[in-house]
Parts: structure tokens; sequence; C-alpha cells
């Protein structure tokens, strides 16, 4: 059965996004490699990021996957830029530019250092395509411009001819745009063709298991057994179990069985001393000449149940 409303999982744009940062800096900025010195290591700011723009205290609203990493320059010193990241799967509330320079000039306020922003944005409405906040009053203008990647307008074949690593996670969310009605089975199989697209490129094993993670969890399964069919056939492929030890999922869901099945226990258990306790006490009306439709007021139990207890 098609499911035309599958989980995207938004959050999981967060950690691919640390796991393969040099990459998507070369993905994005053809001359990443003459700009950026890549053999430093980032600085992800997520926690000042959030002192900058802390989310609402009653945990409402539209929440975006932001990164804001630190990331130094090859000319030398102290001097490094701040690529804002934002990552959008669906239009929100259409106020995407204004929001991206009030990052722009509270990053740049706190921070004294150039500060390039880029707007990934992997929802499916082709006309979504900001790219610039305009404000104007009374002769007073204001222009600001940012960097914006549209998944939906990248070409299959292309990614699937580009070797960076980072082109996986690019095709995973554009088919998972353009393949919204799959079947569960169709999407197991369109996760084993990215499976394959992954193992054609070169990577460390910290960035595979980003990647893997990535393209199995990005969008859900009606059935979320087929997570672990998925891998099963993965390692089968393989020929041998484990290769790339994604349990997490698995091990969550697990425990939270786990956890349902000892409250049901216990929920159980205490309905239980509940009924005897209940019984004990409709044993001594009755030996007391209660008669059972008054007991039954007072207890909750049923006349059946008190008759059997005489």
């Amino acid at each position: 059965m098609a499911n035309s409303s599958r989980r995207i999982d938004d959050p999981l744009w967060k950690s691919i996004l640390e796991q393969t940062f040099s990459h998507f800096l070369k993905f994005i900025f053809p001359d990443a490699e003459n700009v950026f010195d890549l053999s430093k290591p980032f600085d992800y700011l997520d926690k000042e990021f959030e002192s900058l723009f802390p989310p609402a205290p009653n945990g409402k609203g539209v929440r975006y996957v932001d990164k804001l990493v630190k990331v130094f320059l090859k000319n030398g010193g102290a001097q490094f830029v701040l690529c804002h990241v934002e990552v959008q799967s669906s239009k929100g509330k259409g106020d995407l530019a204004e929001r991206m320079f009030r990052y722009f000039y509270k990053i740049s306020d706190r921070y004294k250092v150039p500060v390039t922003a880029i707007a990934i944005l992997a929802d499916g409405n082709r006309n979504y395509r900001p790219t610039l906040y305009i404000q104007e009053f009374m002769g007073t203008s204001l222009r600001y411009s940012f960097n914006s990647y549209k998944i939906l307008d990248q070409d299959e074949s292309a990614l699937r001819s580009n070797t960076n690593p980072f082109a996986v996670v690019v095709l995973t969310a554009l088919l998972a745009i353009v393949h919204r009605n799959l079947t569960d089975e169709e999407l197991k199989e369109m996760k084993h063709d990215l499976y394959e697209e992954m193992m054609k490129r070169k990577m460390d094993k910290k960035t595979r298991q980003g990647i893997y993670d990535f393209l199995t969890y990005y969008v859900s399964f009606q059935n979320p057994e087929n997570f672990y069919n998925f891998e099963k056939e993965v390692e089968t492929k393989l020929g041998r179990s484990n290769i790339m030890g994604t349990r997490e999922y698995l091990l969550d869901k697990a425990k939270k069985q786990g956890l349902e099945r000892g409250k049901q226990e216990e929920r159980a258990k205490a309905e239980a001393e509940k009924l005897t306790e209940k019984q004990n006490s409709a044993r001594k009306m009755l030996r007391s000449g209660f008669d059972v439709e008054m007991i039954s007021d007072i207890l909750g139990l049923s006349a059946k149940e008190i008759e059997k207890l005489r």
C-alpha cells in the first residue's frame, strides 16, 4: 500500500551536515579547496546558535534545522567564516528570507567576522525559492541576498555521476520529494539503489556510516519493521553481519517497547492489588450485614462479583 504522507526525518540533516561538512563545502562551493583550510577541524556552534535564537518556551512554533559552523580560511591567521546553513523541507510560514537576514545580522554582530549563509530547500514547492530580503522605508533601504540551494532543481543523473559523497545525501532528499507515493517494497528498493550509489564513492568510515543512516532513516517506512528488513538485506548482500553497525533505531525501539511492557505490567499489578483490596473489603461488609447493592455502590464491584465472594 502506498503512502503519500510518509514522515520525513528533518533532524537527520543536523547530523549528516556535521558528518559530511567538508564534502558539503566542496559540493556547494566549487572553489572550496582553494578558499577553506579543510585540514583544520570545524567548530559546530549549535549551543551558541541556540543562545542567539532560543526556542519558544512553550515548545510551539515551527523549528528548523540550523547549523552554525566556524570554518577557517586558507589565507592564514585567525580569520574564519561562519557558514550558516538552514535546511527546510516545507515552506513553513514563508518567512525564510527574513529569518536568514535576522540570523545574519545577529551572527555578524556577535562574532564580528564574515558570514556566508546557505539555505537548503528540501521542500516540494517548485515556486518557493527565496534568495533575497529587502526592507525599504522613506529613502532608506536594505538588501540582503544569500545562497539558496533548491534540491528539487537538481538533475538526478548529474547527482549520480557526481563522485562527491554529499551527492548521495542530495539524491536521497530529491528522490524523497519526487517519489512520494511508493509502497514499502518500492521504497526499500529505492534505499537499496541509494546504498549502491554510496558504495561507489570513496569516503572514510564515519562519513559512510552517516550517509548510510541518512538514506536509511530519512524517509520512513509505513511498517517500521522494514527498517530492520532493509538492514538485514544489506548485510546479506555484503556477506557478513553488522557491517554498518546501525542499531540505534532498533535498540531505541526495543527499549521503548520494553519500557511500555514494564509500565503495562506495573499497571496490571496495581489493578490486581486494588481488586484484591476491594474484594477483601466486600467480604468484611458482607459479614457485617451490608446488602449487595450497597456494597456495589460503595466499592464499584458488580453484584455478580460480590455474590461470588459469599
